[in-house]
C-alpha cells in the first residue's frame, strides 16, 4: 500500500492562483441556474395545471412527460439536444443547449411540487372563490397560488439547489462554467484533488447563500399565517 500523501491532498497556493479563473465560470454557474429555474418554474407551472386537470386528454401527456423527465438522466438529455439534434438539422450554442435541457428536465419536479401545494390548499378556498363568482384564472391568481407558494418554497430551494448542482453537468458539452474550467486547470497544473475539491467549496457556498434566503422567504411568507 502506497503512502498517503498529505502535500497533495490540497494545494493553497495552486488553489489562490486558479480561483479568480474558475469564478469567472462561476457567472455561468449562476446564469444557467438562474434562467433555467424561471424557465422551470413557468413550465412546470403547465405542466402541473395540465396533470391535475380533469380531462385524460390533457392529464395524460403531463403524466407521461413528468414520468419521462424524472425517469432519465439529465446527462442523457443535454448529449440528445448537443449532440443528437444536430443530425435533424438543429443546431444549438452549448450555452442554449443547457439551460434548455436543464430547465425542461427540472421542470417536471417543479411541475410535481407546484401541483402537491395546489392540492394542500384547502377546499373551503375554492368554494369561498366560486361563491364570489371568481373564474377559475382570478382564483388560482388571487388566491391559490398566493397560498400555494408558501408551502412549495421548501421544496422549491431544494430544486433550486439541485439545479445549481446540476448545471456541472454542462461541461460535457463544453460550456465554460466553473467545473469545466476546473478541468482546464487540471490539465494544466495535475493537481486534481485540490481543484475539484475548490470547485466542492464553491458550490457549497453557493447553496449556503440559497439556503439563507430560503430561511428569510420562509420567514416572510409565513409572518401572518399564526396571527
Amino acid at each position: 500500500m502506497s503512502e498517503f500523501k498529505w502535500e497533495y491532498l490540497f494545494n493553497l497556493e495552486v488553489a489562490i492562483d486558479a480561483l479568480p479563473f474558475i469564478l469567472e465560470g462561476a457567472w455561468y454557474t449562476l446564469l444557467i441556474a438562474i434562467v433555467s429555474m424561471v424557465l422551470a418554474l413557468v413550465l412546470g407551472l403547465f405542466v402541473a395545471l395540465a396533470r391535475m386537470n380533469k380531462l385524460k386528454l390533457v392529464s395524460y401527456p403531463a403524466r407521461l412527460f413528468i414520468s419521462f423527465m424524472r425517469g432519465t438522466p439529465l446527462l442523457v438529455l443535454l448529449f440528445i439536444l448537443y449532440f443528437g439534434f444536430p443530425m435533424i438539422g438543429i443546431d444549438m450554442q452549448p450555452l442554449t443547449a443547457a439551460i434548455i435541457g436543464i430547465s425542461v428536465h427540472f421542470s417536471a419536479y417543479t411541475a410535481e411540487v407546484i401541483r402537491s401545494a395546489i392540492s394542500s390548499v384547502a377546499k373551503g378556498q375554492w368554494e369561498a372563490a366560486e361563491t364570489l363568482r371568481m373564474t377559475y384564472w382570478q382564483t388560482m391568481r388571487r388566491i391559490i397560488l398566493p397560498q400555494g407558494t408558501r408551502i412549495a418554497l421548501p421544496p422549491l430551494s431544494s430544486v433550486f439547489m439541485d439545479i445549481i448542482k446540476g448545471t456541472s453537468l454542462a461541461m460535457v458539452i463544453t460550456v465554460s462554467e466553473m467545473f469545466y474550467r476546473a478541468k482546464v486547470v487540471v490539465g494544466q497544473t495535475y493537481e486534481s484533488l485540490t481543484l475539484y475539491i475548490l470547485v466542492a467549496l464553491i458550490y457549497w457556498a453557493i447553496c449556503s447563500v440559497v439556503t439563507v434566503l430560503q430561511d428569510y422567504l420562509e420567514k416572510k411568507a409565513n409572518r401572518y399565517v399564526n396571527a
